[in-house]
């Protein structure tokens, strides 16, 4: 016999206290908890899709989660990551747009679903979760920017570089010093913007210079100076 699915309680619920949720009134609280609806995505399942619209919001409970766009060869490109805490479609949502991008799973994952008019209804009477959206939908802009900046002028291994300091910061370490996901050579080369075989030829780079190691289908940095200066980030 399976294990039956407990639902996630918000009133509990760690991943909130990390985002924006946090500013909704214990009464807010209360509704958004009867209101949502949770489930559980095995590893490579889709959430949404690119071109559907929205009706809701979406809440990592557990697990990680990619957002990409599909060229026309079918080429990935990954546009986000996500994991515990993060709030999924709202800018789409918020926009009346439909999603610009697919989430898949990369990691089995719980999600619950927060719909549009329980999500719009907290925007409306609750100021501190409005400006909380605005800050982050601000940070977004800044950082996709950002990514179209190095895209269009980083070579190829100063990218690589910053990816994977971009994922040391993002998902922080496993008890072996590793970045604490398993993310597949394709999904990074996804991020950076370049062919599977280039990732793995730099990543076999990177450990001949000793500024990382490959411990299975993890990733461990070594020198983080050394990364930094590879990416050409300064302060």
């Amino acid at each position: 016999m399976k294990p039956q699915f407990e639902h996630p309680v918000c009133d509990e619920c760690r991943s909130r206290l990390g985002n924006v949720f946090c500013a909704l009134t214990t009464a807010q609280v209360s509704e958004m908890d009867s209101e949502k609806n949770c489930s559980i995505y095995k590893k490579g399942q889709i959430i949404f899709n690119e071109g559907n619209k929205p009706a809701g919001v979406y809440c990592v409970n557990k697990g990680k989660i990619k957002i990409y766009q599909t060229g026309e060869e079918g080429k990935e490109q990954i546009l986000r990551l996500a994991k515990e805490g993060d709030v999924l479609g709202y800018r789409s949502l918020i926009s009346g747009e439909a999603y610009s991008g697919t989430a898949a799973v990369m990691e089995d994952a719980t999600v619950c679903f927060i719909p549009k008019r329980t999500f719009f209804d907290f925007l409306h009477t609750n100021s501190d979760l409005s400006t909380q959206m605005m800050q982050l939908l601000s940070h977004d802009l800044k950082e996709a920017e950002a990514r179209l900046t190095g895209l269009a002028q980083k070579p190829v291994r100063e990218r690589m570089a910053e990816a994977l300091l971009m994922l040391l910061e993002f998902y922080g370490t496993d008890k072996e010093g590793a970045i604490n996901a398993v993310i597949s050579r394709e999904d990074i080369a996804n991020i950076v913007g370049t062919a599977t075989e280039t990732t793995i030829r730099i990543l076999s780079d990177f450990k001949g210079e000793k500024l990382i190691d490959l411990i299975g289908k993890k990733i461990k940095v070594n020198n983080h100076q050394g990364l930094v200066k590879t990416a050409h980030i300064y302060d």
